[in-house]
């Protein structure tokens, strides 16, 4: 049996954790979810910092990412982790309500690995999250220690 693996949920916007974490439930993803409100707080996860530095040692499957959160944004946490050779492997899908093209080029120029509009309709963000969490906490294979 595969064990599901921890899916962090970098968000500072409340409506939106809640409406993910029910989509994730909704549809029986049993990953553990890590909701972090910051890039900040997503670095310290990472590094076994602050409150994480006792955290389970196991990597996560997924990072959802936003980009428009306090104290550092998401684009500089994609910038951060890509440029430390630890985290290079780590899955990261930008899970964002902008569609500025600056920002998906961006993104894509740093390694994301998946750009996804948050639908405004309800139904339509709870599908959205469901396929999210099925392919990247299921369904995705990774390398061992992938970081």
């Amino acid at each position: 049996m595969t064990m599901l693996k921890t899916i962090l949920l970098a968000e500072d916007n409340p409506m939106d954790v809640e409406l993910t974490l029910e989509a994730l439930n909704e549809h029986n993803l049993a990953n553990h979810v890590v909701v972090l409100k910051d890039g900040v707080e997503v670095m310290e996860y990472l590094n076994f910092e602050g409150e994480y530095s006792n955290r389970s040692p196991e990597p996560p499957a997924v990072l959802l990412l936003d980009i428009k959160m306090p104290r550092m944004d998401g684009i500089e946490v994609l910038r951060a982790i890509r440029d430390d050779a630890r985290f290079k492997k780590l899955p990261i899908v930008m899970l964002t309500s902008s569609r500025e093209e600056p920002d998906l080029k961006t993104c894509y120029e740093l390694g994301v690995n998946a750009y996804v509009v948050k639908p405004v309709n309800f139904n339509e963000f709870i599908e959205a999250v469901k396929q999210i969490g099925i392919f990247w906490g299921i369904l995705n294979e990774l390398p061992m220690n992938h970081i």
